[in-house]
């Protein structure tokens, strides 16, 4: 067998093993995601002071979920065009502590792995395109409807400064 076909191999037995384990978590989801599944479309994004002839993508649409396993617990994941036009994948926890919410507003910080950008000798994977996000969130909820402005920090091999993302989400 040619690496091509090993790789196409082991690349689709992933594929049905994350389906079937979202499957088998779907079945359980009321009972891991008792804080509620908030669906998550991503819009768009702010750079703030990037370089002078830098040509960001201000329009990044993507789809996300937040599963709260409880008040101040997530687990999130999705994916987007990110600013430099290329896919991102992201996966991760979310806290959102008791002491950081005032009515609707809340802060919460997201650590997790995103994918889609050059982290030089910090990267992961192929080309090192893989790398950790720490990033902290603010979230404005109101019932079910809500948004969130998400602080990613500067990612320097890549020429990409501080930017905020902007979210709005519907929980289910």
């Amino acid at each position: 067998m040619y690496f091509r076909q090993i790789r196409k191999t082991i690349r689709h037995t992933a594929v049905a093993l994350v389906a079937s384990l979202a499957a088998a978590s779907a079945a359980h989801a009321g009972s891991w995601c008792d804080g509620g599944v908030w669906v998550d479309a991503m819009l768009g994004s702010y750079h703030i002071d990037p370089d002078p002839g830098t040509h960001f993508e201000q329009f990044n649409p993507g789809l996300g979920v937040e599963c709260w396993l409880n008040n101040q617990w997530a687990l999130t994941a999705g994916g987007f065009r990110n600013s430099l036009r290329r896919p991102s994948y992201y996966g991760g926890g979310v806290w959102a502590p008791e002491f950081a919410h005032w009515g609707i507003v809340r802060l919460a910080a997201m650590g997790g792995i995103i994918s889609g950008y050059n982290y030089g000798n910090w990267g992961l994977g192929r080309d090192h395109t893989i790398g950790p996000v720490l990033a902290p969130i603010v979230m404005v909820e109101y019932k079910r409807v809500g948004a969130n402005f998400i602080v990613i920090p500067p990612i320097p091999s890549d020429h990409l400064p501080f930017t905020i993302g902007f979210q709005v989400k519907v929980k289910f």
